[in-house]
């Protein structure tokens, strides 16, 4: 019989955490926070629901750490984009990878963080701060990018840096559900498009 707690110093566990985090992250994905039960999470992840317990913690702690493994991977093309020489550039880049992030045939429709905030109410206090800090920082990312676009003259003087940060996050949001609700990656492209045609213009 399995022995409950944490297994003791030196006895490494018998399976992958990374790849049972993976596992996690897109039941949660596909499937919502409120749409799956421990017992759902552990046979995705294969896992007992004590090894879970052992290695993540509740379902809340597991959720947090989901997010965060997801926030790294599935949706670090903000990182790479805020790398683009200008403002207009950052904007379309992230378009059109949160296009193809939403879209791809390997992984559920949409995006985790989107599903997962239109049911933040249903979070508990620790997974709900841990979906609000990601967007709380990624929408403070693209605000300084885009201030250091108005300091360097790529932007029109007198652009809201953060109101900017706003829109752009409020259209990749919207192609996350429409995504998820069945879009298709072209019409989801023209939506970015779109959005670029009203991108500040000097």
């Amino acid at each position: 019989m399995e022995a409950t707690g944490k297994a003791p110093i030196g006895r490494p566990r018998g399976f992958d955490t990374e790849e049972a985090l993976e596992r996690a992250m897109l039941t949660f994905w596909e499937r919502g926070y409120d749409g799956v039960s421990l017992s759902d999470l552990a046979r995705a992840m294969g896992i007992t629901k004590t090894s879970l317990y052992a290695a993540f913690g509740n379902k809340e702690d597991l959720f947090r750490q989901a997010v965060e493994r997801y926030a790294e991977s599935r949706a670090s093309h903000g990182l790479r984009a805020r790398e683009e020489p200008t403002a207009r550039e950052v904007a379309a880049v992230y378009l059109a990878a949160s296009v193809l992030a939403a879209t791809r045939d390997d992984c559920p429709t949409g995006c985790l963080g989107v599903r997962a905030s239109l049911v933040a109410n249903h979070l508990g206090p620790r997974a709900a701060e841990a979906l609000a800090a990601w967007g709380d920082r990624n929408r403070a990312d693209f605000r300084d990018r885009f201030q250091r676009a108005v300091d360097e003259g790529d932007l029109p003087a007198g652009t809201d840096p953060d109101a900017l940060a706003h829109y752009l996050l409020t259209v990749a949001n919207g192609i996350a559900v429409q995504a998820a609700a069945g879009a298709t990656r072209e019409e989801l492209r023209r939506v970015a498009d779109a959005a670029l045609g009203g991108w500040p213009r000097d």
